[in-house]
């Protein structure tokens, strides 16, 4: 048994308490115990990731990495905070979509304003196949949640438990989602079954 000393000092007076070590003490795990992970390290490993999951969710390239960006300030700013955290991807995932979420929003709001001036004007991505775009124009026609589902799983390959996690929400959930988002993508784009 050994013991230890802690030792506070408080306006100028230490105090000191010395206690030994509970027999039932079970030394940390040292691959619990990890190092903080280096921002720059975290910031090339998943900002890729995070402007595809952006523009799958939004069609915009200039928005997806804007997005990104804020997304990691928003980190960086937090960052003894957020590197702390068992999945700081799962973290940097929610705050990408909730911008996502605000950005649509104010795309929508700036879009009904605009009608009422004049009509709506679309430029289509040049360098993006038709088939493509006509599957992501379905995608974005998704409920939200199907929506964010369906990206964060085909673009940004995360699994049923780690969607869950980030949107916080059941795994069951996120299976009904992405099962009525396939099916409505599909019927969508007049791929569906046919009866015999």
């Amino acid at each position: 048994m050994w013991t230890f000393t802690a030792a506070v000092r408080v306006k100028g007076v230490r105090w000191e308490a010395t206690m030994a070590r509970p027999s039932d003490w079970v030394d940390a795990d040292p691959q619990v115990v990890r190092a903080a992970e280096p921002f720059d390290t975290f910031y090339m490993r998943e900002f890729p990731q995070m402007v595809s999951v952006v523009y799958a969710l939004t069609g915009q390239r200039w928005a997806a990495e804007e997005l990104a960006q804020e997304a990691f300030i928003r980190a960086y700013r937090s960052w003894e905070t957020v590197s702390g955290y068992d999945k700081p991807g799962a973290w940097l995932r929610r705050v990408t979509i909730n911008l996502a979420r605000s950005h649509l929003r104010r795309r929508v709001a700036e879009a009904k304003a605009m009608t009422l001036v004049a009509l709506r004007q679309r430029t289509p991505l040049e360098t993006h196949p038709e088939n493509a775009e006509a599957l992501w124009t379905e995608v974005r026609g998704l409920p939200r949640r199907q929506r964010e589902s369906f990206v964060l799983h085909y673009v940004d390959g995360l699994s049923i438990a780690e969607i869950a996690e980030v949107l916080e929400v059941a795994e069951t959930t996120v299976k009904t989602h992405l099962q009525r988002g396939r099916e409505a993508v599909l019927r969508g784009l007049g791929v569906g079954r046919r009866e015999p």
